[in-house]
């Protein structure tokens, strides 16, 4: 299904993606999706216990 993907497509996906969210909102974008895997990937290995706070459940005060 994607053997015939080019660099063209990958051109056209980041275009269409910069006009979606704008160029100042990808950074958050992209640090929110790395995050999000990361805790994925952490529940996936067994690494978060109930009870246990999350990476983002932090007290700032």
């Amino acid at each position: 299904m994607f053997a015939n993907l080019t660099g063209w497509h990958a051109l056209i996906v980041v275009a269409v993606v910069v006009l979606l969210f704008g160029a100042t909102r990808l950074p958050a974008l992209a640090r929110g999706v790395g995050q999000s895997v990361r805790i994925l990937q952490k529940e996936v290995r067994g690494g978060h216990r109930d009870g246990e706070p999350l990476p983002d459940d932090r007290d700032d005060d």
